[in-house]
């Protein structure tokens, strides 16, 4: 969107300041050997986009060195923590956990290993470090806080909703942050929440039978699980006529959600990317404080027209002429 007005956002741009401290290392060694683990708890576009960011990043940085020891753990919980003792072996420079259990487990297992968390929701609430303002001895990152509250405004802007379907992982730390904006949010705009869990993408499916029919629409967050298996929840919507919104753009152009408003995942990868960069150039962890992508440059909105006249629903201009991706007969219009 051109406009990125979150109400919740003051100490996001108070740490954007924060940012800049320290920012000024020199350039380093572009042609130290170092190896460089980066673990996602699944594949899916938008974890899939963090993790290109990154390598992308690296690779114009100038890192030409790197041996890059890619991982996914299939949303497999076992798999996560036998990868992280992997790294461990490997006596992996950086560790890069892609989502909450990834950094959890690198954090826990890797002690002679700086460990990178991105697309991590609360770095706080999820033990990573003991506050926004600073790193730990050997922790830094990049979090990929989201603006629920204006996302569902943005939503009852198309359609009157008095009930919404909520889907989320019980098995992700990340979840459970996100559901206590989810159950604020829909407090405050007197909103009745409709809830379910599930632990792994193929139960995804039988939770959003369950829900649709109660609801007068979806709201997805940025649960990877769930995320894993959004034409789950697109299908039972569909049949119900009930749209789908997501905080997740990266993935919703080809999966027929009416809406979807979040943070660009591949320049999360690429601020990642800068990050490692400036650990590999000698920056201390400790000195660097979460990071958090304020920039409006840093946040898409996506309407898919074709699906709002399916459900019969009107999308105003004004909104149509804030997306920076409309979905219109069939074509991506890219702004």
């Amino acid at each position: 969107m051109k406009r990125f007005s979150v109400k919740h956002t003051a100490l996001l741009l108070i740490f954007s300041v924060l940012l800049s401290a320290g920012a000024g290392c020199g350039k380093g060694n572009r042609s130290e050997k170092a190896i460089v683990g980066i673990l996602k708890i699944v594949s899916h576009p938008v974890l899939d986009a963090v993790e290109k960011g990154i390598l992308d990043e690296l690779n114009e940085e100038g890192y030409s060195n790197i041996t890059f020891d890619l991982q996914n753990a299939e949303g497999n919980m076992n798999e996560v923590a036998a990868i992280a003792q992997k790294f461990r072996a490997e006596q992996v420079k950086i560790a890069v956990g892609i989502a909450t259990p990834c950094a959890q487990a690198l954090r826990n297992n890797l002690k002679d290993s700086v460990v990178i968390y991105t697309a991590v929701t609360d770095p706080v609430d999820a033990g990573l470090v003991k506050s926004l303002a600073a790193g730990e001895k050997k922790v830094a990152g990049v979090s990929d806080m989201i603006p629920v509250k204006d996302q569902i405004e943005l939503l009852k802007k198309i359609k009157d909703i008095k009930r919404l379907g909520y889907i989320y992982s019980n098995s992700e730390f990340k979840s459970a942050a996100l559901l206590k904006m989810v159950r604020k949010a829909c407090y405050a705009l007197e909103i009745e929440l409709v809830e379910a869990t599930v632990t792994k993408p193929s139960e995804v499916r039988r939770a959003a039978e369950s829900v649709a029919g109660r609801v007068d629409a979806f709201y997805l967050g940025t649960d990877n699980i769930v995320a894993a298996a959004i034409g789950a929840v697109v299908d039972a919507a569909d049949k119900n006529k009930i749209p789908v919104m997501t905080a997740e753009p990266g993935s919703a152009e080809k999966s027929g959600v009416l809406a979807a408003w979040g943070l660009d995942y591949y320049k999360t990868g690429r601020m990642t990317g800068k990050l490692v960069a400036r650990i590999l150039s000698g920056e201390r962890p400790e000195n660097i404080p979460a990071i958090f992508m304020t920039e409006p440059s840093d946040v898409d909105l996506l309407l898919n027209l074709d699906t709002a006249k399916k459900l019969g629903l009107t999308v105003s201009e004004k909104l149509i002429s804030q997306a920076e991706t409309v979905i219109r007969d069939g074509k991506i219009e890219k702004k």
